[in-house]
């Protein structure tokens, strides 16, 4: 069975913008920016070249398909590590409930969701939160990080699907049940 030829996302090279500095030693690849710096090890199979301003990626076997399976993710991890040093990344939580509170102290989040007890999320090293009413911002440089820790926040109170009671992504579109109707 033979597969498609090219990668549509690997074939892209990236533009390095001003500001940012990006070191190609083998497959090693290095960035810096204004918002802080990222390390990446890629793996082997894949050929990393820098010219100029420019980053351009191409599987060492055309015929291998493992080569070609982390072609496109290779490329897309190398673009997400220069925007998240030049801009960096950010996901936005909403808690809705009554007597439901958030708050930051230092580097934890505290959160009152209805429980008998604050949950208390540290935040691990290049993740910031901030707080605004019922909003809480979870940013950072590394996409996947920022990604991981939105996710265990909503993990503590995900949202119910009767009243829309916990913590959900803003702009997440909650699926609602219809509850019991009394007997006339």
């Amino acid at each position: 069975m033979k597969f498609g030829n090219m990668s549509r996302i690997g074939k892209q090279e990236i533009l390095i913008p001003e500001g940012v500095e990006v070191k190609v030693n083998g497959n090693k690849v290095e960035a810096k920016g204004p918002k802080g710096s990222l390390k990446m090890k890629a793996l082997p199979e894949i050929l990393i070249e820098k010219k100029d301003n420019v980053i351009n990626f191409t599987p060492k076997d055309s015929d291998d398909l493992k080569s070609k399976a982390y072609w496109g993710l290779t490329r897309t991890l190398v673009s997400n590590m220069i925007e998240g040093v030049s801009k960096g990344f950010e996901k936005k939580l909403e808690i809705n409930g009554v007597g439901f509170k958030v708050r930051v102290e230092g580097k934890k989040l505290i959160l009152d969701v209805g429980f008998s007890h604050s949950v208390e999320i540290e935040a691990p090293e290049g993740i910031e939160f901030t707080t605004e009413k019922n909003v809480i911002t979870v940013s950072g440089i590394d996409k996947g990080l920022v990604g991981q820790v939105s996710a265990q926040i909503k993990r503590v109170r995900p949202p119910e699907p009767y009243k829309g009671k916990g913590i959900k992504y803003v702009g997440e579109v909650i699926r609602r049940k219809v509850g019991k109707k009394s007997a006339a």
